[in-house]
């Protein structure tokens, strides 16, 4: 039986980078890895929606549509020396299809990668570098490298503006700096050829906590409260619970209270603290929060990319001790600006009394936007100014339990 050639492509190339297993078991074992879930696709779609905006900076571009054969009209774009979209090419045991691919000059090209994200990230670079490794195997002559991201301080005004929306960031440097692409790839063969990895986490694992394959089963010691790799360290020496941390293994306070409470199978309580925070509530109590979504492009005039747009609210008040709590709320019901019908629904906000949300830079951040759109509303400055944290008995460790979890 003939074995199936491996071929790598930019996004398991990246995702070897990151935790062997997972490339393992993607193209061993894919049963393993958890299918995308509603929030995941949300992004990928997302990030497309920004890719087709890109392509409007060149209207004479072609693209190459997704087939077997896509290698085929790219090479006869390449020789007619057309702008090219999803250009696919191959080399050795390589695949990639480069976003946006420029002639220049004669015989060069520029290769330009789209994020929707609003800098350049070291993973970016990465990606960028496995591009020109496959293109320059493929007989491509690159002379720049480029990554377009979101220009975050556009703000829509009617029609978005591709020129303005994005920023064109010359990375060929950075790129330049990463030889180790073809050992990487190398190694990578090897991992799927061979049996499943037994990987280190933290050590071969980049980030374990968002890994679909060792999220789930992390062992106990990663909950202490901002250890970060500190536990990847107590973990290589053997040690998983958090009641064989040693002595001797240097704990901040709050980490402290953390190990005593699952020691002790008993919750952690300062009744001082909390009585103190208490204290400094004020009557009517608001229990407030805000639901948003944040596009890549901006859906409304006036708003920014990724700027958080409320389109929904829950607040609960009680008027005095003992009092059952008043319910208000507000979703949009149709697509467009919400903001408007929010800002006179918020209105249900009492004069006085403190409002409680759960991360108060959050909400703050959400209506000092709304102040700016709507500067008549000057009673929305009020309502920032009463805004309280009720996380921070929790945050500060007054009250901890053991099925807190950290």
């Amino acid at each position: 039986m003939v074995q199936k050639q491996i071929i790598l492509s930019k996004s398991k190339f990246v995702m070897g980078l990151a935790c062997p297993t997972v490339l393992w078991c993607t193209y061993n074992a894919p049963e393993k890895i958890p299918e995308i879930d509603e929030a995941t696709q949300a992004i990928f779609d997302q990030g497309h929606e920004v890719g087709d905006l890109a392509k409007k900076m060149y209207p004479s571009g072609i693209e190459v549509p997704y087939a077997k054969d896509s290698w085929k009209l790219t090479k006869e774009l390449v020789a007619k020396r057309k702008t090219i979209f999803e250009a696919t090419f191959y080399h050795k045991n390589t695949v990639c299809k480069a976003d946006i691919l420029v002639p220049v000059h004669k015989d060069e090209w520029d290769l330009i990668e789209v994020k929707s994200s609003s800098h350049v990230k070291p993973e970016n670079i990465t990606d960028i570098a496995f591009q020109k490794y496959v293109l320059e195997g493929a007989g491509i002559k690159i002379r720049k490298c480029h990554l377009m991201h979101i220009n975050n301080e556009y703000i829509k005004k009617g029609k978005i503006i591709p020129k303005d929306f994005f920023t064109c960031e010359d990375i060929t440097e950075e790129v330049l700096k990463i030889n180790s692409v073809e050992d990487s790839v190398n190694k990578m063969l090897k991992i799927i050829s061979g049996e499943m990895p037994d990987a280190v986490l933290g050590v071969d694992c980049v980030s374990p906590k968002d890994c679909p394959i060792h999220s789930e089963n992390l062992p106990e010691v990663t909950e202490l409260y901002c250890l970060g790799a500190k536990a990847y360290q107590l973990i290589c020496d053997g040690i998983t619970k958090i009641k064989d941390i040693p002595k001797d293994f240097k704990l901040n306070e709050k980490q402290l209270i953390q190990k005593e409470a699952v020691v002790c199978r008993k919750a952690h309580t300062n009744p001082a603290e909390i009585k103190k925070f208490l204290s400094g509530l004020k009557y009517p109590l608001h229990f407030f929060d805000f639901e948003t979504v944040n596009p890549a492009i901006p859906l409304f005039d006036g708003t920014r990319p990724f700027q958080q747009i409320p389109f929904q609210f829950s607040l609960h008040i009680i008027n005095e001790p003992g009092s059952r709590p008043e319910h208000f709320e507000f979703l949009a019901e149709h697509s467009g600006d919400p903001r408007r019908d929010l800002v006179e629904a918020l209105k249900a906000v009492k004069p006085k009394g403190t409002i409680l949300c759960y991360n108060a830079s959050f909400e703050k951040r959400i209506l000092d936007d709304l102040r700016e759109a709507f500067p008549k509303e000057k009673w929305l400055g009020y309502v920032v100014e009463r805004i309280d944290e009720w996380i921070i008995p929790f945050r500060n460790f007054c009250y901890y339990p053991p099925a807190q979890h950290g």
